[in-house]
């Protein structure tokens, strides 16, 4: 059986465009799948916007919606945005309260078995323009996994230490392959970007 890694990031647009792809190719194939997401990239490097290009975001909020229209994937800009960040200097605020929440409810869905799932009902609601961080839209993004989210916080509350061992693990592994989200890793051959998706089908493809 061929393992897979997804490196996936709450904040990423492209990992929300890619993350129904994925559960397909992960119901299609027979995989050892792990769900394994990471702080975005504005945590990881705190300078990474204020140092950067000025053509990244608006590069960035021009591609997202064409990309999404092209996939026919709903899309509108998070409300509120999953990190506190001001997009004019690009200086990221040191507490990332929203974050680190639906970070932890999603490793405490991965360690029920159903990460990839709920990361894309979550997602979903995230990029949706409606706010998420509601005890209704949290809740059904958990019912949608099969989940409570009473018994993800359950979790959440009795592992806080073996959450930062994990994401610090994630992002470790991720960084032996690319920097960014999404990264798929199949059997330690990368694919990055939501439109390498059809380019990780392929090799599943020729395997079975």
């Amino acid at each position: 059986m061929s393992r897979l890694d997804i490196y996936w990031s709450f904040r990423s647009p492209y990992s929300y465009l890619a993350v129904d792809r994925l559960i397909e190719i992960e119901q299609k194939f027979d995989l050892d799948t792990h769900f394994r997401p990471v702080r975005p990239l504005a945590m990881r490097e705190p300078d990474f916007f204020e140092r950067g290009r000025k053509q990244f975001l608006p590069y960035l909020f021009r591609d997202v919606p064409r990309e999404a229209e092209r996939l026919g994937v709903p899309f509108a800009l998070p409300n509120p945005d999953p990190i506190d960040m001001d997009m004019e200097s690009g200086k990221v605020a040191p507490d990332q309260p929203k974050l680190n929440m639906i970070l932890a409810l999603g490793l405490a869905a991965a360690d029920a078995g159903s990460g990839l799932i709920f990361a894309a009902a979550a997602a979903r609601r995230i990029w949706s323009g409606a706010d998420w961080t509601t005890e209704e839209a949290l809740s059904s993004a958990a019912a949608e996994a099969g989940l409570e989210l009473a018994d993800l916080r359950k979790w959440v509350a009795g592992n806080n230490a073996e959450i930062q061992k994990t994401i610090e693990a994630n992002e470790a592994a991720q960084l032996e392959y690319h920097w960014g989200v999404p990264l798929m890793v199949l059997d330690g051959e990368p694919f990055f970007g939501q439109d390498r998706i059809d380019a990780l089908q392929w090799r599943l493809e020729q395997q079975h």
